[in-house]
């Protein structure tokens, strides 16, 4: 079914979770007939890396109970996603390439 998804949801269910930090990029793709949406999103610099896998369980777990969606989770070191001068850009739609 289909279902919109506000980068806003997103970014509440990321700040609830201790260890990430703010900047996140949304990445829409398509894999056969589906949608598949991937969340890339920094750990804080004080966190472990070794976290990692629990702190992606745990945000997909809640997006899936707030947002209503299934989301792949990425967690990247400090720095890795894109910063722009001016408005973030949030959304990366991969599904017309």
């Amino acid at each position: 079914r289909g279902v919109n998804v506000f980068p806003t949801q997103i970014e509440e269910r990321v700040l609830q979770q201790p260890g990430l930090s703010p900047h996140y990029q949304l990445r829409v793709s398509r894999d056969g007939r589906l949608d598949v949406l991937t969340v890339l999103v920094e750990r804080k610099p004080n966190a472990a890396a070794t976290d990692d896998e629990t702190i992606a369980n745990a945000l997909k777990k809640d997006i899936k109970d707030y947002v209503g969606v299934s989301a792949q989770i990425e967690v990247c070191n400090p720095g890795k996603v894109a910063r722009s001068e001016g408005k973030a850009v949030r959304v990366i739609d991969e599904r017309n390439k």
